[in-house]
């Protein structure tokens, strides 16, 4: 039996695109990585992310936000970075820990701009399906990264 491999997804607020990769990994994934989620900066976990993984048929409303000292405990095996802010704030791990960064728009930031909730959502919905795709291929990507 192999042990799965330990990936922490790392975004500014852990409220949106993290929860959503945590999530997407753990439904996907979940046979070859222990997935989890934090920010360098945790808000609470966005409803509309809630909803847009709901829509998918993932439940993320027991999520919470944490901050990334919150899992300073454990070792992971990867550490994906999912926006700049993140990527320039990285705290410092281990060698053995291989960091890589995959930036996707800020569901949040763009929903601003919003005129009605659907417009809104639809941010939401194409950066849920853009992380899904990143998830199916994680194995790969990871290799690449390696290399």
């Amino acid at each position: 039996m192999t042990d799965k491999k330990r990936v922490l997804f790392l975004c500014t607020g852990n409220s949106c695109r993290s929860q959503m990769a945590e999530a997407w990994t753990r439904q996907l994934r979940g046979d070859e990585f222990e997935p989890y989620s934090a920010g360098v900066k945790p808000k609470h976990v966005d409803p509309r992310a809630v909803k847009a993984m709901a829509e998918v048929g993932i439940d993320i409303s027991a999520q919470a936000s944490k901050d990334i000292e919150a899992l300073a405990h454990l070792a992971f095996d990867y550490v994906v970075t999912l926006c700049d802010n993140a990527r320039e704030s990285c705290p410092f791990f281990p060698a053995r820990t291989k960091v890589m960064h995959k930036g996707f728009d800020d569901p949040p930031r763009l929903a601003l701009e919003a005129k009605t909730e659907e417009e809104a959502m639809a941010h939401y919905r194409r950066v849920r399906d853009e992380i899904r795709d990143f998830v199916e291929g994680l194995t790969k990507g990871l290799a690449e990264q390696q290399n």
